[in-house]
């Protein structure tokens, strides 16, 4: 049976798509930003038209059916088509609008403030942000573009460096005041000390130089970096953060860099998006708007950025 072109059809076949790639209706929920009770009766709808059911459920998990299997191949291409045609009709506007799916490194919610600012430019164009810190598959999981820290390897992804910047410790000055400063690296040992988790389980490096066998305490972990920021903030401990994330928070006197110069951690921005996009008026916004409002301290010379820009035409 044919599925109707319509929005309501096309919700559901985006809903169908979350459900088999992550193996869960909630998880497609927390996806899409809408509620597992809402993907299951999607995923109902389209059983019902095509007459078959699409996954085996059980009180733990669901999994394709054959039908299911079959389905989703077919599905992927037209939703890919349809993404497509969205692009050529904006690309032929000029005006920048439509979806733009954004893929953030965990931490990468601490740059909202950027994303404030590009959405109030830029009214016309809806912004999902996916924070995640494992290897995604840029084009074959339909994103747009995507941030990431660290050096890259071989891609088929075009790229522009954004800049590097350094990692810092900090607490507030409440916290400070009733456990002291510490001095030197091994002082940490009698602190509450707040570590982020990459996403595979691996904690987050504290290097220093002078102490490289020291290993700092583990007070509390997160997988993002927003909550440390916070407790922080709240006198609950120390954390790290990327340098110019604090600007605001050092002036006003918030947080307070602890063992300045002492721990050595870089981090590098990049952003990242598939062939042929930046020629797309919603991706090429994007990309020129980020570039231009990340921080100063972390943005290339302008020599390094004429030649990145040279790479894409």
């Amino acid at each position: 049976m044919v599925i109707r072109s319509n929005v309501e059809s096309v919700a559901a076949l985006r809903a169908f798509v979350a459900a088999a790639e992550l193996r869960s209706f909630k998880g497609a929920g927390v996806a899409l930003g809408i509620t597992s009770s809402a993907i299951g009766k999607a995923i109902s709808g389209l059983e019902l038209q095509l007459g078959c059911a699409l996954f085996h459920r059980t009180t733990r998990s669901v999994s394709l059916t054959e039908a299911g299997s079959i389905y989703l191949v077919r599905v992927r291409n037209i939703l890919e088509e349809l993404k497509a045609a969205e692009d050529e009709v904006a690309e032929v506007s000029q005006e920048p609008r439509g979806r733009l799916r954004v893929g953030l490194p965990l931490g990468g919610e601490l740059l909202t403030s950027v994303m404030a600012r590009f959405t109030a430019l830029y009214p016309g164009i809806i912004l999902e942000l996916d924070y995640s810190d494992r290897l995604v598959d840029v084009i074959e999981e339909g994103y747009d573009v995507v941030i990431r820290t660290g050096e890259l390897s071989a891609s088929r992804l075009i790229h522009r460096k954004l800049g590097s910047f350094d990692w810092v410790l900090a607490a507030s000055p409440s916290y400070l005041e009733a456990h002291g400063e510490p001095r030197k690296p091994s002082d940490l040992l009698v602190h509450t000390c707040l570590r982020q988790k990459f996403w595979n389980g691996r904690l987050v490096p504290w290097p220093f130089p002078n102490e490289p066998d020291f290993e700092a305490p583990i007070s509390l972990t997160s997988t993002i970096n927003g909550p440390l920021f916070d407790m922080a903030l709240c006198g609950g401990g120390i954390a790290a953060f990327p340098s110019f994330i604090l600007t605001a928070s050092l002036a006003n006197a918030s947080l307070k860099i602890v063992l300045e110069g002492q721990m050595e951690r870089r981090g590098t921005y990049n952003i990242l998006w598939p062939p042929d996009r930046y020629r797309v008026p919603k991706v090429r916004a994007f990309v020129d708007f980020f570039f231009e409002w990340l921080p100063p301290r972390i943005a290339q010379t302008d020599r390094d950025r004429h030649e990145e820009e040279q790479k894409l035409f």
